[in-house]
This record gives structure tokens, sequence and C-alpha cells, in this order.
């Protein structure tokens, strides 16, 4: 597969999936980018960061608004924290190696993971 292929099938997959669940840059982009473009876990997680540069949200965002499911106090304040977050983040990520960056990645999803599935089940029951 060519890799522009493989960018354009990332990205639709990656916007599906915020679309539908809030989610794609880091949970969809980062392993994809590792495992199908072949990208370093720095390089993965910097174009992921890069790729949120432009509004990628904003037509979804829009949409969700329209029928009244945006709390717009709670995302400026999320988004302004998010901001800092993520440069901190990126500060910390500069001093850690590739491999241990990519066991934590695998840790933090798989732990999310695990808590998002424990709590459908609980309130399935």
């Amino acid at each position: 597969m060519s890799t522009w292929l493989v960018f354009v099938v990332i990205g639709t997959v990656s916007g599906v999936a915020a679309g539908l669940f809030g989610v794609g840059g880091g949970l969809i982009v980062v392993p994809a980018l590792i495992y199908w473009a072949g990208f370093s876990q720095h390089m993965a997680t910097g174009t992921s960061l890069a790729v949120l540069l432009p509004p990628i949200g904003l037509a979804a965002a829009l949409e969700y608004y329209r029928n009244g499911n945006v709390d717009v106090t709670a995302a400026i304040v999320i988004a302004i924290t998010m901001f800092l977050g993520a440069w901190l983040g990126a500060r910390i990520a500069s001093h850690v190696s590739g491999p241990h960056l990519r066991l934590l990645f695998g840790i933090f999803v798989c732990c999310l993971g695990i808590y998002l599935v424990y709590g459908a089940y609980e309130r399935l029951r």
C-alpha cells in the first residue's frame, strides 16, 4: 500500500471515529502511523499533534452543538488546560526514549480501555 493511501486511510478512519466517539488523534493516528507507516513513537506523536492544529473537529463539533450536545464552558476550559498539558507532555516526552514512550502509551491505552469497558459493563447490569 502506498504511503499516501495509508495516510488517507488513517485520516478517514480517525475522522469517522472522532465524529462517532470523540477520539482519533492519539488512540488511532499514533498506533496507525507506527505500525502502518513505520513512524517512530516520537514522530507519530508529533505528527498526531500537528494534525490537531487545523480545526479538524470543528465540523463534527458544530453538528453536536446544533443538537444541544456541547457544553461550551467545559470545552473552553478543557481546551485551555489541554494546551498547557500538551506543552508539558511534549517537554517530558523529549526526555524519554522511544521504546519507553511506546510502553507508557500502551499502558495508558490499555488502562483506559479497561476503565471504559468496566464502566460500560457496570451500567448494563
